[in-house]
């Protein structure tokens, strides 16, 4: 776990409060990308904590939700931080619930006690682009954060939905679950016509001025805070990996074959 913390950049805090959580969330958005990148190199998905912890901290790669926010709930757990896996389902940009066990958010307990400025917090550092702050999981108000407005929203059967600047963003169900729970999700999002994630290629990460880098294909697009856009193209194989190499600090030795490609 000293690995751990050095490959995001942190000290062990001294105390597992609202402010070291804050901290440790936002040093994993900017240092460990959110990649699909297994899931087109063959590479197994192993939902246990060592291997999740492993993958990030001695292969220096990243994943997508069930592996980032699973090994950083291990860290969290090694530094005194009560943590409980939440089941969510994401929101289409019609509207509609995706699969059961769609997504694996975090539910952090610190040691400042109950309310707005004590949590328990909603955490997570595997969905992308969403917010950078934990989130006061008991609050039902408007919740700023450097990627917008958010709220938690009572949905039915005792479920919640987290809306960003009023949109849904991906519905809480109800009840703690363990790692294995997600295993099915995870082979569905790996092996699924309809996943997200067998039809395109995924790495992105946290800027360090509250913007994203992102590698779509052969470009590397950068987004400010502002909004501001600016596309990189990348001439050949060669420029690609070096933009994992030196955007993500994914050193691969070969690419991950693009779904999106036709070969000629």
């Amino acid at each position: 776990m000293d690995a751990y913390l050095r490959r995001i950049g942190a000290d062990r805090p001294q105390r597992a409060d609202a402010t070291a959580l804050r901290d440790l969330q936002t040093r994993h958005l900017r240092t460990v990308p959110f990649e699909n990148l297994s899931v087109h190199l063959g590479e197994d998905i192993v939902l246990a904590e060592r291997p999740l912890v492993a993958k990030i901290v001695e292969s220096g790669r990243g994943g997508f939700c069930y592996e980032l926010n699973g090994a950083f709930a291990a860290l969290l757990r090694e530094l005194g931080f009560a943590v409980a896996l939440l089941q969510a389902r994401v929101y289409d940009d019609k509207g509609r619930l995706g699969i059961p066990y769609d997504h694996l958010a975090l539910l952090v307990e610190t040691v400042d006690g109950e309310g707005r400025d004590g949590g328990p917090w909603l955490v997570d550092v595997g969905f992308g682009d969403s917010f950078h702050h934990p989130l006061a999981f008991g609050d039902r108000d408007d919740q700023a954060d450097p990627a917008g407005t958010f709220r938690i929203v009572a949905a039915e059967h005792g479920d919640l939905d987290l809306h960003r600047d009023g949109k849904p963003q991906y519905r809480i169900v109800a009840g703690r679950n363990e790692l294995a729970d997600f295993r099915a999700g995870a082979w569905w999002h790996r092996t699924s016509p309809d996943s997200p994630f067998t039809g395109s290629l995924v790495c992105s990460r946290l800027t360090d001025d509250g913007g994203r880098i992102t590698l779509a294909g052969r470009k590397a697009v950068t987004t400010t805070a502002s909004g501001e856009r600016r596309e990189e193209p990348l001439v050949d194989d060669a420029a690609v990996l070096a933009a994992y190499r030196d955007h993500f600090g994914l050193r691969l030795d070969r690419l991950p074959p693009d779904p999106r490609r036709t070969e000629d």
